[in-house]
């Protein structure tokens, strides 16, 4: 669970700090990273105070379910930053003359380790 809470903490970071041009697909994204990394601190939080002994609960068959649940989750937010991602090299045109990339080269990078 410790790893689980690093990389998803890292992952939350990493996509708050990123230029929001598709503001629906990294919401979810977001929504997926701080609800795996919340679900994960209270399911350590029932380990580590032994409140998994007094729950009459198959405990490998719930960490079977978490874990292949923040799986899908995971990778289908993986795709909507990736996709977010790709879109770095279009132009965002505000009119005929001016031309702004939808992320800058900075925001791109940040992108990218997010999407890993």
């Amino acid at each position: 669970f410790f790893f689980l809470q690093l990389f998803g903490t890292i992952v939350w970071i990493l996509v708050a700090s990123t230029h929001v041009p598709l503001p629906l697909l990294q919401g979810w994204v977001m929504f997926v990273a701080v609800t795996a990394w919340f679900l994960s601190i209270v399911f350590l939080c029932l380990f580590l105070f032994g409140y998994a002994n007094r729950i009459a609960v198959n405990w490998n068959q719930m960490d079977f379910l978490f874990h292949g649940a923040t799986f899908v989750f995971y990778f289908g937010a993986f795709l909507l930053q990736a996709g977010t991602t790709s879109l770095h090299h279009f132009p965002r045109r505000f009119n005929s003359t001016t031309h702004e990339k939808i992320l800058a080269d900075h925001e791109y990078n940040i992108s990218i380790a997010a999407s890993v």
